[in-house]
């Protein structure tokens, strides 16, 4: 009892309460209407898609842009935290994080199943007949523009700002806060700023949720396939429970280390069941396709994004483009609060094209390693297709698996990257819903995580019961249907985060180095100042030229009029030390760039006459 009312104290009750009835609201409306839930969750489906669906393909393609620009303008300048932070992390392990940040049910659920699925049944609007050639290059183009640079833009927008607001500008971490440019502080602590984190929260949990609903049928699919059991509704609900309970034991115990560990394992799992499939299976034709894969994307993208398929009536659109990025928008605070988090010291360039490319080209050679895998198999043997020519989400893995040396191996071990992707996403998202209703505190009591993990449990194994055959519809419309106001948030969040960077831009100093030619071969500099006003004190530097030496020979003007020639270099915050009491800044040469060739010098014409033999002979 004192555990729960600590609990409730701290939590943000003008978020938590009114998250927690619209989550049951929907849960109870999926089991009123179970009798005819399938039909409903169609029917949904089709009215959302028609009504909100060029809304998402609009906003996608405008966050993408947005991305770009910070990443190519000024904007890029500007650091995740302070002006003289180094980031957290080195290159090789932030890349291996924003890796496991890509890498989860989906892609496994999705790996041959999609591709696969493009090549026998193409979109109308793309006008090509299925189970060709061209069939085969569109399937590709189709599913790298789902899982590329649209899905990780739509991350940025929430990580960015996130990342910005909390490590530069020291608010707390949570959704609410990426609007304050644009709507002030002090409707961002009132009920707008309640409001912005209750659909934040329910966009999370029913998003987790449908990863969660993907994963079970996957898990009881793949045990079905290899006859170990019988599917069943008793046996998914059994399943979900399972799982579910590992993962509050995680959250309950605080194995934050175990869980770490867990998701390492997770990923070497992974990668070695791509590699397998990738030397065992047809590996020049991979490769091959790959390269291929990259340039049909990069080809096909300014086409594909803006595609709404207005005379198309297939569904298509719905069932996969409109459903990915309402998904992805779901996904986004708990993604995004990862990225931000492992961000911190890096500049916005690094964390923009770090976060929409490496992420991009991993899931690249996965669904070329998986999807290639099954689209050949398909050609030469025929035999991935059920009874009435459709493609089994659930089983299309375990098919492709079956055809290559140790099937029941691989396939166990495909079974328990799910199932540790089940844990792990349920884990984190629970800390995720949990930090957004508090407030923003990364302390959060168990007892609440234990909730949230139970409650995505709960979502995930009604949406598969009442769904019944059509129960992907019900996952996939319950993710589309959350992110509705959730796209509305992230639009003004572009808006408003654009307001705070050209503010910062236009405020931030850019550091140079001001030496006399005597100093350019590495001796220590005579001054420094800055490019424009700082508002704290710069003591160390200096504004003026005085202090230079006098004018000698051969550092006067070519006007003889006594100037003093000078070489000005532009200094990057790492190698800028401040003081944490004055806000002195001096120039370390600590983390000057390094020469790659180590200052050689060679007895040759070639070396004289190069830019290098000329500084080389004239070290003044």
């Amino acid at each position: 009892m004192k555990a729960i009312k600590e609990a409730w104290g701290g939590l943000l009750k003008p978020v938590f309460v009114p998250a927690s009835i619209i989550i049951f609201v929907m849960i109870a409306f999926s089991v009123v209407y179970a009798s005819t839930a399938a039909d409903s969750f169609k029917t949904l489906n089709e009215a959302i898609t028609a009504g909100v669906g060029w809304w998402y393909i609009l906003a996608a393609t405008g966050f993408v842009l947005f991305a770009l620009y910070c990443g190519l303008s000024r904007v890029g300048n500007i650091r995740l935290g302070r002006d003289d932070e180094k980031p957290e992390f080195g290159v090789l392990s932030w890349f291996a994080m924003l890796f496991s940040a890509g890498m989860g049910i989906g892609l496994v659920f999705y790996g041959v199943a999609e591709p696969l699925s493009h090549y026998v049944t193409p979109p109308e609007a793309g006008g090509v007949p299925g189970s060709t050639d061209p069939a085969a290059r569109q399937a590709m183009e189709l599913t790298l523009f789902h899982w590329g640079l649209h899905a990780w833009a739509i991350y940025v927008v929430v990580g960015l700002g996130m990342a910005y607001m909390t490590y530069r500008k020291g608010r707390p971490l949570t959704v609410r806060w990426l609007l304050e440019p644009l709507l002030g502080r002090k409707r961002i602590e009132g009920p707008i700023g309640h409001a912005i984190d209750t659909v934040a929260i329910v966009g999370t949990l029913f998003g987790v949720a449908t990863s969660l609903g993907f994963g079970v049928q996957q898990i009881s699919a793949g045990l079905e396939f290899l006859g170990w059991v019988d599917r069943s509704n008793w046996f998914i609900v059994a399943l979900i429970a399972v799982i579910t309970l590992i993962a509050t034991f995680s959250v309950v115990t605080g194995v934050s280390k175990g869980l770490k560990w867990l998701s390492n394992i997770n990923m070497g799992l992974a990668a070695s069941l791509a590699l397998f499939v990738l030397i065992l299976g047809p590996t020049l034709f991979l490769m091959q396709s790959w390269v291929q894969n990259l340039g049909g994307y990069v080809q096909a993208l300014p086409e594909l994004a803006l595609r709404t398929s207005p005379f198309s009536d297939d569904g298509w659109a719905g069932g996969w483009t409109i459903f990915y990025w309402g998904w992805w928008m779901s996904w986004a605070p708990f993604v995004g609060m990862f990225i931000a988090r492992i961000s911190r010291g890096r500049t916005i360039r690094e964390f923009v094209f770090g976060v929409l490319l490496a992420p991009t080209i991993v899931g690249s050679l996965w669904f070329t390693i998986f999807g290639d895998t099954g689209i050949l198999r398909q050609r030469n043997e025929g035999d991935l297709l059920d009874a009435e020519g459709a493609v089994n989400n659930n089983t299309s893995l375990f098919q492709v698996l079956d055809g290559l040396p140790i099937a029941v191996i691989t396939s166990v071990i495909a079974i328990a990257v799910i199932v540790f992707f089940f844990v792990t996403s349920s884990d984190s998202g629970s800390l995720v819903i949990d930090i957004l209703s508090t407030g923003g505190e990364l302390e959060t009591p168990k007892i609440t995580r234990v909730y949230w993990a139970v409650l995505q449990g709960v979502a995930a194994a009604v949406l598969l019961l009442v769904g019944g055959t059509s129960s992907l519809t019900a996952l996939q419309t319950m993710s589309i249907a959350t992110a509705v106001p959730f796209s509305i948030v992230l639009a003004l969040a572009c808006v408003s985060m654009l307001k705070a960077f050209r503010y910062d831009v236009a405020t931030t100093p850019r550091y140079v180095r001001v030496t006399t030619t005597s100093d350019v071969a590495g001796d220590e500099p005579t001054v420094s100042t800055p490019a424009a006003p700082r508002k704290r004190a710069t003591a160390g530097i200096s504004s003026t030229f005085s202090g230079l030496s006098p004018s000698r020979e051969g550092l006067t003007s070519s006007r003889g009029d006594g100037g003093v020639v000078l070489a000005v270099h532009e200094v990057p915050n790492e190698q800028l030390e401040v003081h944490p009491e004055t806000g002195a800044v001096e120039y370390s040469g600590d983390n000057a760039p390094v020469d790659p060739l180590g200052g050689e010098v060679f007895d040759t014409q070639e070396f004289a006459d190069s830019a290098e033999g000329q500084k080389d002979s004239n070290p003044s």
